[in-house]
């Protein structure tokens, strides 16, 4: 069994910071990929973020230069650091991330999301 902790949101003021965590564990034997995706209300759910196993990264356009993602040393955590947040930013943020288990199956699991808040 897999669980995904993410921690971090909050409220912000227009061009402060927060910092996203998300945090695998159980039976895990690889991680590849790591993504954060949001869903701002009444809009579909779109990918932000991603880093591979070998740590390439890929941004969301309109993130780019403010965003970025990272996996800490153990590898089983990844972050989202984002900075000079605009309202438009205002989302439920969700880390996605692939994993095998012990015994082989590999799938994409979510994280239970956490709101993003940006005061104009």
């Amino acid at each position: 069994q897999v669980q995904l902790v993410e921690s971090g949101g909050g409220v912000v003021q227009a061009g402060g910071s927060l910092r996203l965590s998300c945090a695998a564990s159980g039976s895990i034997f690889s991680i590849n990929a790591m993504d954060w995706y949001r869903q701002a209300p009444g809009k579909q759910r779109e990918l932000v973020a991603s880093i591979t196993s070998g740590d390439s990264t890929n941004y969301l356009d309109s993130v780019k230069d403010r965003f970025t993602i990272s996996r800490g040393n153990a590898k089983n955590t990844v972050y989202l650091q984002m900075n000079s947040l605009k309202p438009e930013d205002t989302a439920v943020y969700y880390c996605n991330v692939e994993i095998r288990v012990m015994g082989g199956v590999r799938a994409r699991y979510w994280g239970q999301g956490t709101q993003v808040t940006v005061s104009s």
